[in-house]
């Protein structure tokens, strides 16, 4: 791939992020390869934009800009692209980071419209996360197809989490533009998941490469961790707006309507849950009978939570994990 090809456009939507946006800076500023970084503070009541601003690197490669009402990460992340100009686009969350020289690997080669790498979760608690070496795993490849991609993002219970939306792949601007793609403003959880599975769709090469080169904060209080019951129905209904848009295999079909049922009885159950604390629980009891389709996931649902702790074996949580499995190099 030729250099000017190779720059890419750094993506930080960001909300009250000014304990750790300069981290996700710093190290974005670092990579060669990256021509711009673009934040958006998404009407943050905190300092973000001006902590953001404060670590120009004198370059000219970062640009700040501020929504005054909070728009949500896929308005945030559309205006950065529509500002930026860099072939390719890369996505940074706010309190994540890259490790150093993340994107040589990723651009060894050019037969993707998308390459992803592997991502390690690291605990809040582990210190100097940004300045640690990530495991060096063999050169395996593997490019996604679309209903594998989907079934990757069916979390299971019991199971610690590892969709394939938590990917964060480089994107030729390219292939976006040719295909008008951009992501769906009306979400707010699952955005990316949902941007990729149109890209696949379309018929995009997706790429993905065992390298480590992301770096991703595990914390309890993370704005993804609190979405809305009202973000689960949107996310359902993308599912069901790609399934009507889009000609698919019986294969990505039956996989994304497993999707779409397996979101749904999650909104199901929180809407249900929802009713009961603004009416008690007789309000709830009308509300589900309204809606006597979604009574099985609701009793599913208050089952399985109620008896959780009875069926959870004791975990310990390891400072350090990598979503996809892959072969360690001997040191």
């Amino acid at each position: 791939m030729t250099p000017d090809l190779q720059s890419i456009c750094v993506i930080i939507a960001a909300k009250n992020a000014s304990d750790t946006i300069a981290t996700a800076i710093v190290s974005a500023l670092a990579e060669p390869e990256v021509s711009e970084v673009v934040v958006i503070d998404d009407g943050s009541t905190d300092a973000t934009a001006a902590v953001a601003q404060s670590f120009d690197d004198g370059t000219g490669r970062l640009k700040v800009e501020r929504f005054e009402v909070n728009r949500g990460p896929s308005a945030a992340r559309n205006h950065a692209i529509s500002i930026s100009t860099a072939p390719l686009i890369a996505i940074l969350d706010a309190d994540d980071f890259f490790f150093r020289g993340r994107f040589a690997a990723m651009l060894e080669s050019d037969d993707w419209d998308l390459v992803a790498d592997n991502i390690a979760f690291i605990q809040q608690s582990v210190s100097g996360a940004s300045s640690m070496v990530p495991t060096l795993f063999a050169p395996e490849e593997h490019f996604l197809q679309l209903a594998e991609f989907v079934e990757g993002n069916i979390s299971k219970r019991g199971v610690e989490r590892g969709e394939t939306g938590f990917l964060k792949p480089v994107i030729r601007r390219a292939f976006l533009d040719n295909h008008g793609l951009r992501y769906d403003e009306a979400l707010r959880l699952g955005e990316d998941y949902e941007l990729y599975v149109r890209a696949l769709a379309c018929g995009a090469r997706y790429k993905v490469i065992r390298n480590c080169g992301y770096g991703a904060i595990v914390r309890g209080d993370s704005l993804s961790g609190r979405h809305r019951t009202e973000d689960l129905r949107q996310l359902y209904e993308a599912d069901r707006k790609i399934l009507a848009t889009y000609s698919l295999t019986p294969q990505e079909t039956a996989v994304l309507q497993e999707h779409e049922r397996h979101i749904r009885e999650k909104f199901e159950l929180r809407d249900f849950l929802d009713a009961k604390s603004k009416a008690g629980l007789g309000g709830a009891m009308t509300h589900a009978l309204k809606r006597l389709p979604a009574v099985p996931a609701i009793a599913q649902g208050i089952w399985l939570d109620k008896t959780a702790r009875y069926r959870k074996k004791p975990q310990q949580v390891a400072d350090i994990r990598y979503l996809l499995r892959a072969t360690p190099l001997n040191p």
